[in-house]
C-alpha cells in the first residue's frame, strides 16, 4: 500500500527513543523526509547513527520560547511540515500518597506543555498553507486512572480533549489532529516507570512488569514498531478522513466501545 508520504516533511518530537524512533524509521522507509528533536544530544547521536539521514535539534520543548525557535528554524532550514508528531515527554510516575502540586504541574509540563508548546506555532503554519496532520501519542493513562499515574494521567486527558477541539477548529482549514493512545509498550520509559508500581506492591521492578504484562489479554506488551506503523497510516493521505480521534491501542488491555 503506496500511503504517499515520498518527500513529505516530518517533525517527530521525542524521536530519538522509544515510539518516536520507530516512527522515524517508518516514516524513512516510505521516502519522507524526517527531523527530530530531543532534549538529549547524547540520545539524538544516537538516533542518527541509526537513521541516517535526518535532520535532529536538541530542544527542551516544556520552554516556550524555545519550542517555537525550535518550529522556527526547523521550517528554515528543514522546509514547511507536512506532519508533525507529538512524541516528547512523559511525566514520572508517582505513587498518589506521595503528589504534591509542584509533582501535579511538573507533569502538566512534562506531557501537555511539551506536546501545546510545539503544536501552537505548526498549527498555525499548516493552517496558513491549507494542509497537514499532526499525530500526538498520548497514552491510556489518560482514559483509565492509576493511583501511580494520577498526574500522569490528568495530563494525557488534557491532551486528548486538546487533539479533539483543535481537529474540530482546524478541520476547515485543512489540518487533520489525531491522538493515539498506546497501552504498555516495550520501551525504556516503561521500565524507568516502574520503580513506582514496584514501590506500590511491594516487589522488585521486574516482578511489577510481569504482574502487569500478565494481565494484559494479547500475552505482552507492544512493540514500538506495532505502534509506530498506526501513527504513520494515521499521518498519511490514507488516513486523509481520521480527524477528531484518540484511539486506544493497547491489545484490548481496557476494552470499550466508545
Amino acid at each position: 500500500m503506496d500511503l504517499h508520504l515520498r518527500h513529505k516533511n516530518v517533525l517527530i518530537t521525542g524521536g530519538s527513543k522509544g515510539i518516536g524512533l520507530a516512527c522515524a524509521q517508518l516514516f524513512l522507509h516510505e521516502g519522507a523526509r524526517v527531523a527530530i528533536v530531543s532534549r538529549s544530544q547524547a540520545n539524538l547521536d544516537a538516533a542518527k547513527a541509526v537513521l541516517g539521514d535526518c535532520w535532529c535539534m536538541a530542544v527542551d520543548l516544556t520552554d516556550a520560547s524555545a519550542a517555537a525557535a525550535t518550529v522556527e528554524r526547523v521550517e528554515a532550514e528543514f522546509g514547511p511540515l507536512d506532519i508533525l508528531v507529538n512524541s516528547a515527554g512523559a511525566a514520572q510516575r508517582t505513587n498518589a500518597t506521595d503528589l504534591t502540586p509542584a509533582a501535579w504541574r511538573a507533569a502538566m509540563d512534562a506531557k501537555y506543555f511539551s506536546y501545546i508548546h510545539v503544536i501552537d506555532p505548526v498549527i498555525k503554519r499548516m493552517a496558513a498553507r491549507g494542509t497537514g496532520a499532526i499525530v500526538n501519542v498520548i497514552g491510556n493513562g489518560g482514559k483509565i486512572p492509576s493511583p501511580t499515574h494520577l498526574a500522569g494521567g490528568a495530563a494525557n486527558a488534557a491532551l486528548m480533549l486538546a487533539t479533539a477541539g483543535l481537529a474540530l477548529a482546524y478541520a476547515p482549514q485543512g489540518v487533520r489532529v489525531v491522538g493515539l493512545n498506546p497501552g504498555l509498550t516495550n520501551t525504556s520509559r516503561v521500565a524507568e516507570g516502574m520503580q513506582a508500581e514496584a514501590q506500590r506492591a511491594g516487589v522488585s521492578e521486574a516482578e511489577a512488569l510481569q504482574r502487569m504484562v500478565a494481565k494484559m489479554p494479547l500475552g505482552r506488551m507492544a512493540e514500538p514498531e506495532e505502534i509506530a506503523d498506526l501513527v504513520v497510516f494515521a499521518a498519511s493521505e490514507r488516513g486523509r478522513y481520521l480527524t477528531g480521534a484518540n484511539i486506544t491501542v493497547d491489545g484490548a488491555g481496557a476494552p470499550t466501545v466508545v
